[in-house]
């Protein structure tokens, strides 16, 4: 009797053990990114992402069914480093400018992974809010041909400055004051 009970509750942790194991792996595939459309209202200001040009951003949690949208990508990557946001982020994803019909029309489906993607920063364009902005692209080329353009850097997500996207306010200075660009209260 107590080998069949020991078998039972061995059998009974492997198929919780198992079953967990299953569940991480269900939610270690990214879910889809999000059209973008007339409901997307932007995080940090309230506003209608489709009133402001640039690129934008959309994370996507485990804890909620919609995306959190941002009107620019700097917001976006804020979002990822503040401590008070919620850490059970999925994916991340971005506008493609490389696949944008224009700076005022970054397109509503070319979406990238922002952890793939390339991005411009300290360059002269601003963002949707008109601050600096971290301009992302699908390739490296079109990342260049940009900042040549427009000026900056090319660096990969991981290597955004945390001072670039909660510092300064202004595109390309990165001066000694520092003003949080986001009021999380």
């Amino acid at each position: 009797m107590r080998i069949v009970t020991l078998r039972i509750l061995g059998a009974l942790v492997a198929a919780i053990v198992l079953a967990g194991c299953n569940q991480d792996t269900a939610n270690s595939v990214a879910p889809p990114p999000v059209a973008l459309n007339s409901d997307a209202m932007g995080v940090f200001c309230g506003m209608n992402l489709l009133e402001h040009p640039g690129p934008k951003g959309q994370i996507i949690t485990a804890g909620r069914i919609d995306p959190f949208w941002f009107s620019s990508v700097r917001d976006t990557v804020a979002f990822t480093l503040m401590p008070d946001q919620p850490r059970d982020i999925r994916a991340i994803y971005v506008s493609d400018m490389a696949r944008a019909k224009s700076w005022e029309d970054p397109g509503a489906t070319n979406w990238i992974d922002a952890r793939k993607a390339f991005f411009v920063i300290e360059g002269r364009k601003q963002g949707g809010m008109g601050a600096a902005e971290a301009v992302p692209f699908g390739n490296r080329e079109a990342a260049d041909a940009f900042a040549a353009a427009n000026g900056g850097r090319v660096v990969p997500f991981t290597e955004i400055p945390r001072d670039y996207v909660l510092g300064s306010d202004t595109p390309g200075d990165q001066s000694q004051q520092e003003r949080p660009a986001i009021r999380t209260n």
